[in-house]
Order: C-alpha cells, then structure tokens, then sequence
C-alpha cells in the first residue's frame, strides 16, 4: 500500500483555511492553527514567522486549491482591452463566493486586527493588480474614455469588484449571483470600455421569486 504523507506547511495551511470557513468563526489564533494541524506552536511559527504571514499564505493556498489561475487565462489571453475587462469582471465576480467564507472571517475583524487588516490589504493590493492590467490594456488601445485618468478608473474597477460590494448586493439584497455578474460587467463595460450597449444589463434582473 502507498500512502501520501502530507508536508507541515500544508497541514497548517489547511488547517488555518478550515478554521476560517467554518460558520461564524473567529479569527483564530495561532494556537488555534497549531491544535487543528496537530503539529506544536513552535512548528507554526518555524514555516510562518507571524500571523499575517500565515494569513497571506492561507489565503494563496486557497488560490492554488481553487486554481484561479485557470480563472484568469481568458482575462490574460485577451486580444483586447474590452474583452481582458470583460472577462476579467467575469472570472473575478465568480470567484468571490469560492473565497467568500475565508474573506468573511478576515473581513470581521480588519478594523480591530493589524495582522488581518495587513493581509487583507495585500489580497486586495493583488486583486487590484488585475484591475489596473484591465485599465491599462483599455487605455493602450484607446478604448478608455479620453478624460478618465487610468488611477482612478482602476480605483472605480476596484470598488465594483469589492467583496463588500459582492456581499451587500448577494447576501443582504438577496440578488442572485447572475443578476450581479451581469450587473457589474455592465457598469464596468459602460464606464471604462464606453461600451453603451452594455447598460441594458445593468438591473435588468428578473424578480426574485415571492
């Protein structure tokens, strides 16, 4: 028989993202991390110095589970500025509620918490990476309105794209996750890549059944 033994790293790593996406969890610490690996405190902090280090390395493990690099081929195989922008909303819109426990965890106590608030913000810092190599492809290929100033178009692309915005729209307005991506792939078509047609799908969902 064969058997598959699992590195330290790993075992910590999946065992932080555990933690985190069960309901109503609470940051946990990094004792917590040791006891759910099942490897010593002194282990956890021998692969990850700090807590935000495991944070952020959670966080891309998570990433790596789900592949996003898969996600974000079509967005940065893109021919043009349009359709990089296009699928970019898409495949980022999507991707949100795979990670949306884990962020939710995170997202609870960043006004409280450096250690979260500092690897929240690099996933963010990540995330608007893409947004800005949206914008840029828009702009070099003159598709970006002439007055708009590519900074604050990728501070616009990265508001829209926000979980926070995700989760008011999905989780406290009840919209379905269809009638969001259309939504935010509308605005953002309509805003950046003056693509006027777009607007007609912007809530022109249908009504949540009674």
């Amino acid at each position: 028989m064969s058997s598959t033994t699992i590195d330290t790293p790993t075992k910590i790593l999946t065992a932080t993202l555990a933690l985190l996406e069960r309901p109503g969890a609470k940051l946990p610490t990094m004792s917590d991390i040791a006891r759910a690996s099942g490897v010593s405190r002194q282990a956890v902090y021998l692969h990850f110095p700090g807590r935000t280090d495991l944070l952020i390395a959670a966080t891309r493990f998570q990433d790596m589970q789900n592949d996003v690099n898969a996600a974000l081929t079509a967005s940065r195989s893109a021919t043009s500025g349009t359709e990089r922008l296009d699928a970019f909303v898409t495949a980022w819109g999507n991707y949100i509620p795979k990670i949306y426990g884990v962020a939710r965890a995170i997202l609870a106590v960043v006004d409280t918490d450096a250690e979260a608030a500092a690897a929240w913000n690099t996933r963010m810092a990540d995330m608007r990476e893409g947004c800005a190599a949206a914008v840029q492809a828009l702009a070099h290929e003159g598709t970006l309105p002439a007055n708009v100033d590519p900074e604050q178009a990728t501070d616009l692309l990265w508001t829209i794209l926000s979980v926070r915005t995700w989760e008011n729209l999905t989780q406290t307005c009840g919209w379905d996750q269809a009638c969001y991506i259309d939504t935010v792939r509308g605005l953002a078509l309509a805003a950046l890549a003056q693509d006027v047609g777009a607007l007609t799908d912007v809530l022109a969902c249908p009504d949540p059944p009674a």
